[in-house]
């Protein structure tokens, strides 16, 4: 956030200085606005030019890069505003010098004058001011990062949602296998377990004939079953 207030300022101040500078004089004593945009590609000639058709133009056009990119946050528009104030410059001083046959710069007011330092640091302010800008990627992480601190933290991960309940769990080895709704019986190590009791009854199990080889058996030839005499 300071970031972002220390770029925006610097970044208006040289927005300020760079529209400020073709009212000032250029070279010779000659204003900026009076510099045709047409003459930066054509070359500069001696016609008088109007303010809205002057460098002013392209300056015009920077600033309103720089509210934008202010307003937005955007590193891009305000680095690309400090670009196009100094190319323009640069160009117009190349087409000055291609006039005049060089540049000079003289303290009696011939050669570059104050307006041509105004443009150039108004564009240099525009990229320092892009440099110290954090951008709105930047906010929206540390806004994310101090949401996530002031969240409680869980003790323990919470289970998926499509995760079935299940009980009992799952039985570890060693541990009882009784499923009873009744707990387990206690067995008394003197007398055995309760006849009485339902869960360890034992049931009689169904008569059997003889085996082959028991006594009376009547397949058995040695010791045949007994039988009455007949009379």
């Amino acid at each position: 956030m300071i970031r972002n207030i220390l770029g925006s300022l610097v970044a208006l101040a040289g927005a300020a200085s760079a529209v400020l500078s073709p009212f000032r004089d250029w070279y010779d004593g000659r204003a900026g606005q009076d510099y045709r945009v047409r003459d930066l590609f054509g070359g500069i000639t001696a016609t008088e030019s109007g303010v809205l058709v002057s460098i002013l133009l392209p300056f015009l056009f920077a600033a309103l890069l720089v509210i934008a990119g202010v307003v937005l946050r955007s590193r891009i528009a305000v680095a690309l505003a400090g670009l196009v104030v100094l190319g323009f410059t640069i160009l117009w001083m190349v087409r000055q010098g291609q006039a005049e046959g060089a540049l000079t710069v003289g303290g009696d007011g011939a050669g570059l004058q104050v307006g041509v330092a105004n443009a150039l640091a108004g564009g240099v302010l525009m990229l320092i001011g892009a440099l110290l800008m954090s951008g709105r990627g930047a906010g929206a992480r540390s806004r994310a990062r101090a949401r996530r601190e002031r969240e409680p933290v869980e003790p323990y991960a919470a289970p998926p949602a499509d995760q079935v309940d299940t009980w009992p769990p799952t039985q570890e080895p060693g541990m009882s296998t009784h499923t009873s709704p009744w707990p387990e019986p206690e067995v008394d190590p003197y007398t055995g377990p309760d006849p009485h009791d339902p869960r360890t009854r034992s049931y009689p199990q169904a008569e059997r004939g003889p085996e082959p080889g028991d006594p009376g058996d009547p397949r058995d030839p040695v010791h045949p079953p007994h039988r009455p005499p007949e009379r």
